[in-house]
């Protein structure tokens, strides 16, 4: 079966098999999405920008005022995908052991006093790190080593993470006194900034029937743990024509006031662009939403999507721009204009 020419693409053609399992990745996806509809009220982007975060083995910061039911979102996601569920209120006082883990001094069988490691909260599937800015950067970096190497160093000791292991962390954007905001090194391990927004007046209303009467229904799982690895590794197999890649490529060097080919009216507005690893999350999440949508090749509006969430995070506005009330979100919408 021929499903890409090869002179167009730098990636395999997909087996029938490989066929068979973006067809039932769609199924499985659309199955998700119906079960979290029976609790939760609208958010269906933001429901794709998680899902497509998880199927590339990535992580999502998320952004939104409180009472928006965002750990409500990510524990009832981790229940229809069978999976464990930690959440980790973060605070000023919170220190890395407490996610970690640490050795505790315990007494044997045998009467003897030896060293046991007590596993943290982080020894789970799905990880809500809930307002990861109120902790401080020691904390915050014991969570990112987590993240980015998919495994924990105690004492001299290291231990590795169960997978599927995904993190999700919470900002809250009104709040500024006593926060860490995360260090542009640290924001950029996240995949996906997915930014929450108030609900219509006719959810509102929904939100308001639904979660003043009986206890929420629990969910049916939908997915088991082996089969979102499975979608994992098939979402690295989904083919890439040559002119995507260069898309994504010149999208992000654009963003960069010090390049060559960014347009003028950017510069006085961006003090830093997006770096490398910006280019390979658009290509990764166009790949796992190209999956999702039952695609069998990544399509430029995959790229258009995922741009926004992928990028609004990692530019650094300057003065100017806060100024004149220009975000980066802006900045990213005029570029993708630009470049239809």
């Amino acid at each position: 079966m021929s499903l890409a020419d090869p002179k167009q693409t730098s990636s395999h053609q997909l087996t029938d098999q490989e066929v068979r399992m973006i067809d039932a990745m769609r199924e499985s996806y659309s199955k998700l999405c119906a079960e979290l509809g029976k609790v939760i009220v609208g958010q269906k982007e933001v429901i794709e920008q998680l899902a497509i975060c998880l199927f590339a083995r990535r992580h999502a910061l998320l952004m939104g005022v409180p009472g928006l039911a965002k750990t409500l979102l990510v524990s009832k996601i981790a229940e229809t995908m069978s999976l464990g569920f930690n959440r980790i209120q973060f605070t000023p006082d919170l220190m890395p052991m407490d996610i970690t883990g640490t050795d505790i001094l315990q007494e044997t069988e045998e009467g003897r006093r030896e060293f046991q490691f007590i596993p943290g909260p982080i020894f789970e599937n799905i990880i809500l790190a809930d307002e990861i800015n109120r902790a401080p950067p020691k904390t915050q970096a014991a969570l990112l080593e987590a993240m980015q190497e998919q495994r924990v160093t105690v004492l001299g000791k290291t231990f590795d993470l169960e997978s599927p292991f995904m993190v999700l962390a919470t900002q809250n954007p009104v709040e500024q006194e006593g926060t860490y905001p995360l260090p542009e090194a640290q924001l950029d391990r996240f995949m996906f900034l997915v930014e929450l927004d108030y609900p219509n007046e006719e959810e509102e209303i929904q939100i308001a029937r639904s979660t003043t009467g009986d206890d929420l229904v629990k969910l049916q799982g939908v997915l088991s743990g082996e089969e979102i690895m499975a979608y994992q590794k098939l979402v690295r197999r989904i083919p890439v024509a040559d002119h995507i890649y260069e898309y994504a490529a010149k999208l992000v060097r654009k963003t960069r006031p010090q390049g060559s080919s960014t347009p003028d009216w950017l510069k006085p507005f961006v003090s830093w662009g997006a770096g490398p690893r910006a280019v390979q999350n658009l290509i990764l999440g166009a790949k796992s939403r190209a999956a999702l949508q039952g695609s069998y090749m990544v399509r430029l509006e995959d790229v258009q999507y995922v741009a926004k969430p992928v990028l609004v995070h990692r530019l650094i506005t300057t003065f100017a721009a806060q100024a004149e009330g220009v975000s980066a979100k802006q900045i990213v919408s005029r570029l993708l204009d630009e470049m239809r």
